[in-house]
């Protein structure tokens, strides 16, 4: 179903009848979700029905407008440094929002909206209103984050508005500094809009996915970042969200739980539904109960992860998709999948590797990005206001980032932030700008103050450590293409499960010896007779820290069985087919005793 505007091209097209080829008129975004409706359906692949309107619909509207000349005229100023950013973005989008729409356009979405009314049999159905660049999600453009996103959109006259604030949105502060970065001419780029039911997932949960590792780039990974309610949270690394990794060569057979991390993250707030006289959404607090539980099921964990690896293999490539699950009656939706674009680009010819010399006391730990090390002085800022007084070179230490802090990120030696997983704006941008980074820390803007020496040190696998000081390190780089062939195999040694597939690309025949007690020290980090004793711990820092990782474990020696399994399994995994030989625990008491709660059993 086509509707014409008055320039005669189509104004909007229903997702099934778009695919990947239609990107020049409805943006990488809306392009993906129709070929998943067409093509993928059948695969089990869920996709809400939706609608996109066109590259030409928006072209009519500003040339109905006579916006050209307002563009044209406030881009020419900035460009010559009569206006700043932020009054050329401002004045740009006070034109565009105030706008009307022509009748034959206003009259197709309002048409194609009381037809999802009919597919969703309600007279008013929520729906999400998502911006998508027309060079949206090429391989050298991913404008992440940078258009606006409007969630439980109700009636026809709030969608209408809704999309005036998404043409709007397409000038952003943000949007226009990314446009001139990459070289984009800002009148070339136009922006669909993606209509699309919304799935219940405030009484859900909702998240990322990407069909490989994001750190490593290791393409035998699905790695899911789950929170409760609505996905903006964890798109804008506003929460900390579980994490879980799943061993895709092993997702065929149904009898395996190929299931290779699990972490339960702090998900501290979730986003949900407002009241009829509110914003159309708003955060609350997540109760206890959702803090210390898993969002996703083990079933369900696989479930996605086998959507994961059909819409790669159908697109070809690595992809980053976001998904929801349906609160009320519990379906899983993907709701965005786009190509991913820093690891699928890395060739990963030269191998860096980062070793610590002598370090000042650990300060704090998160979720690791990239793996290299950097020192400098804390730079400590609160809001997207204050990023004028950051200093180059510096390490940015805030609550969480959004694309507005994109100018300041590029120039810091490092990023830390309170919040967020591996999946946050944060934590995309320190990859694609290759600035190492360690997010979801809790507390960075608490215990560290501005102008402290510090080192952020990415070097030791999935969790960054923050230490007091400057320290010494060195950076060794290895040409893995000048490596030459041997006839004698060659094995390597293993400690941390953490850090196995930073060395996936090495040519190695196996693991040669990965020590037990060592991924228990590493991973597990509890005594076993703290666990199978527990009731016999004195209160403590240790019992304390023991509460802490085995939350979401109804049974606390399931913590121990499944860490160490999931530990050794994602040391295997790296270089199945080829062996990898654990050397067993015998346990000493001298050697364990410094675990948490060694110290404090009863005999």
């Amino acid at each position: 179903m086509d509707d014409h505007g008055h320039s005669g091209g189509p104004v909007l097209t229903w997702f099934e009848d778009l695919t990947r080829n239609d990107v020049p008129e409805v943006g990488g975004k809306n392009a993906s979700l129709g070929e998943m409706v067409a093509r993928l359906g059948s695969e089990g692949i869920r996709v809400p029905s939706g609608f996109a309107t066109t590259a030409g619909a928006y072209r009519s509207y500003i040339a109905a407008n006579g916006l050209d000349a307002v563009l044209a005229d406030a881009l020419e100023q900035l460009a010559d440094g009569r206006l700043t950013l932020a009054e050329a973005g401002r004045r740009i989008r006070s034109a565009v929002a105030a706008g009307t729409w022509p009748a034959e356009i206003e009259q197709a979405i309002r048409a194609a909206y009381r037809a999802l009314a009919g597919r969703a049999g309600t007279d008013e159905p929520a729906v999400a209103v998502r911006s998508s660049a027309t060079a949206e999600d090429l391989p050298d453009a991913s404008f992440a984050g940078q258009q606006e996103t409007f969630l439980n959109i109700r009636g026809e006259a709030a969608l209408l508005s809704a999309c005036r604030r998404c043409y709007a949105s397409l000038f952003t502060d943000r949007a226009i500094t990314y446009r001139q970065i990459k070289g984009f001419d800002h009148l070339a780029v136009a922006l669909s809009i993606g209509v699309q039911l919304m799935v219940r997932s405030d009484e859900g949960g909702s998240g990322v996915m990407f069909s490989l590792d994001t750190e490593s780039g290791f393409d035998k990974l699905v790695l899911i970042n789950a929170a409760w309610g609505l996905g903006e949270n964890v798109v804008q690394g506003a929460v900390s969200p579980d994490e879980y990794q799943v061993y895709k060569p092993f997702l065929d057979d149904e009898t395996r739980v190929p299931i290779l991390h699990k972490a339960l993250g702090a998900k501290e707030i979730k986003m949900i539904y407002g009241a009829a006289s509110e914003a159309p959404t708003r955060n609350v607090p997540t109760s206890k109960a959702e803090r210390e539980s898993f969002v996703l099921s083990d079933a369900e964990i696989l479930e996605l992860s086998r959507m994961a690896v059909k819409i790669e293999r159908h697109y070809g490539q690595p992809m980053d998709m976001e998904w929801a699950r349906d609160g009320q009656g519990g379906p899983l939706y993907i709701v965005q999948a786009r190509p991913e674009t820093v690891q699928s680009r890395s060739k990963g010819h030269a191998f860096r590797s980062y070793r610590l010399g002598k370090t000042g006391p650990a300060l704090l730990k998160g979720l690791s990005v990239g793996s290299a090390v950097a020192t400098g002085e804390v730079c400590l800022i609160e809001s997207a206001a204050d990023i004028g007084r950051f200093r180059d070179g510096a390490v940015l230490v805030t609550s969480t980032t959004d694309p507005d802090w994109v100018p300041i990120m590029k120039r810091a030696a490092a990023i830390v932030t309170d919040h967020g997983g591996r999946t946050s704006h944060a934590a995309i941008i320190s990859r694609e700008l290759g600035v190492p980074a360690i997010v979801g820390t809790g507390q960075a803007t608490h215990l560290l103050h501005d102008g402290q020496a510090i080192t952020v040190s990415c070097a030791g696998g999935d969790e960054g450590v923050i230490y007091a000081g400057e320290a010494d390190f060195e950076v060794e780089e290895t040409r893995l293409d000048e490596i030459p062939r041997t006839r004698t195999k060659v094995m390597l040694n293993m400690a941390n499960p953490a850090a196995a597939t930073r060395w996936w690309r090495l040519p190695a025949d196996g693991v040669g010896l990965a020590r037990m007690e060592f991924v228990i020290s590493n991973e597990v980090k509890v005594h076993p007779l703290a666990l199978t004793r527990y009731d016999s711990l004195p209160d403590g820092p240790d019992r304390e820290a023991i509460d802490r990782l085995t939350r979401g474990y109804a049974d606390r020696t399931e913590y121990f069985v499944e860490t160490l399994a999931r530990g050794l399994s994602r040391i295997a995994a790296t270089w199945y087919p080829n062996p990898a030989i654990i050397r067993m625990s015998d346990f000493k008491t001298n050697e364990y005793a410094g675990l948490l709660g060694g110290r404090g059993i009863r005999a």
